[in-house]
This record gives structure tokens, sequence and C-alpha cells, in this order.
């Protein structure tokens, strides 16, 4: 191998390798939250419900105003007025 063939072979292997923690990571965070929940629901909270209040807190107002808005018209389309 060149110099050049050498320093990228080392170059792709230190990006593979720390993607390979970064997977081991997320999958350990992924647990701990997996935790949370049945914690949460171990004591009476509705996760699926926690689940979509992250999700709205993860939006900005005007976003979260436009989606409660559409789903209402929708609702009301439906005949299914909240």
């Amino acid at each position: 191998m060149t110099d050049a063939t050498s320093v990228a072979a080392d170059q792709l292997k230190s990006i593979i390798e720390r993607i390979e923690r970064l997977e081991e990571d997320k999958k350990a965070i992924a647990d701990d939250i997996k935790e949370v929940y049945g914690e949460a629901k171990s004591n009476g909270f509705d996760v699926a419900i926690l689940r979509r209040i992250i999700s709205l807190r993860r939006k900005p107002a005007a976003e979260r105003a436009e989606e409660e808005a559409i789903l209402e018209l929708y609702l009301q389309a439906l005949g299914m007025e909240a």
C-alpha cells in the first residue's frame, strides 16, 4: 500500500469505529428511554399519551396550532367534533 492508501484506510477504519461506538451509545440510550416509559406505565401513566406529548413539545407553537386546526377541521368534516 502507498502512504496515501494507508492514510485513507486508517481514516476509513477510524470513521467506521466511531460510527459503531455511536450506534452502541444510541442503543443504550434507546434502552434507557424504554425503561423510563416502563416506569411511567407502572406508575399508571398512559405511554401513548406521553409519546404524543414528547412529540408535541418538539414542535414550534405555530406548527402545533396549525396541526390542531387541521385536526379539528377533519374531525368536523367526519362528524366527530371534539
